[in-house]
């Protein structure tokens, strides 16, 4: 039986101008603004592995945390949140380069430093690492690794700031406010991380420009599905016995998946329902630890998929019927 908990699919036929990415639904509304639905799908290795109970859920409420916490350093898309797994944005035009900003020597994919650094590169991303780091070291300094932004099935590119250039992919005046931006936007996520016992190891930024090119925050901030959240109480002991450290981030079923195959290219095996049930606890923990608030779960008649559809029901377009009763 299917748990009424999740959001597995959102395509509602009443909202126009439908794409699904690889966890967000989107629909644009001819007015400029960009309805955002965060589906429990769980994306990694380029890839949907499962779906989670709650964590679009979880998601929102996360980057609104951090939305709010962070609107002093750059704009946000951010207008209205109608549902705890929607947010009302601005249409922008998303920037081709994602930013990812590393604090340390982490990671699984094929993009990670950690995974190029065991194979013995050390010239990375227009950064040049020093011999000896552990895995999961501090790096001297937190470094940015921008990626292409792939479409969905398609794999992520390092990139290096000489080659986003070189390509056109951003000017020289975007490339550095995306930077100042990044880096200023992932200090204040280690600042408040450190303040509530965790570690924000890693993370991803989108951009994109409004209609007068401005350069705006995109997508989701500092949420466990976009970041690598450890526990700092283990951080220590963990590097010093070569373990990776406890953590809230989707790694969580990344690393149950790496143990078990190549999944860039094996069959993914399925995934047990205690993973996923225990990742769902992670998610709902994450927020509470990362916030410092309770998460209590939306209420809901029928289906969650059923209640965003109600709550989304001012934004159908008026030609098609209304969902009535839903």
């Amino acid at each position: 039986m299917t748990d009424p908990r999740i959001v597995t699919d959102a395509f509602i036929p009443e909202l126009p101008n439908h794409y699904k990415g690889k966890v967000r639904e989107n629909y644009d509304l001819p007015d400029g603004r960009r309805i955002i639905i965060a589906t429990d799908r769980l994306s990694a290795f380029d890839l949907i592995l499962t779906a989670i109970p709650l964590k679009g859920e979880v998601l929102t409420q996360t980057a609104r945390y951090w939305f709010e916490q962070t609107a002093d350093i750059c704009p946000n898309h951010v207008l209205d949140y109608p549902d705890p797994n929607v947010v009302i944005g601005r249409r922008l035009d998303i920037l081709p380069v994602e930013m990812v900003v590393r604090g340390y020597l982490a990671g699984t994919t094929s993009t990670s430093i950690l995974t190029k650094y065991k194979r013995g590169e050390r010239e990375m991303y227009g950064v040049r690492l020093p011999d000896g780091l552990r895995d999961n070291e501090k790096l001297p300094a937190p470094i940015i690794t921008p990626t292409s932004k792939a479409d969905a099935g398609a794999h992520d590119e390092p990139l290096t700031p000489q080659e986003i250039l070189d390509r056109g992919l951003l000017t020289p005046g975007q490339w550095q406010t995306v930077s100042d931006y990044a880096l200023a936007l992932f200090a204040r996520g280690q600042e408040k991380a450190a303040a509530h016992g965790l570690i924000l190891a890693d993370t991803k930024y989108e951009f994109g420009l409004d209609r007068d090119g401005g350069i705006v925050l995109a997508d989701e901030i500092h949420t466990p599905d976009s970041s690598r959240y450890w526990r700092a109480d283990s951080y220590a002991a963990s590097v010093a016995a070569g373990t990776r450290p406890a953590s809230f981030d989707k790694d969580f079923v990344r690393a149950w998946v790496a143990e078990r195959c190549d999944p860039y290219k094996d069959p993914i095996p399925a995934i047990p329902d205690e993973l996923v049930a225990a990742t769902s606890r992670v998610y709902v923990e994450a927020f509470e630890a990362i916030t410092g608030r309770q998460f209590t779960p939306a209420a809901y008649e029928g289906t969650a998929l059923e209640r965003i559809r109600r709550n989304l029901a001012p934004y159908f377009t008026p030609t098609e019927p209304s969902l009535r009763g839903a």
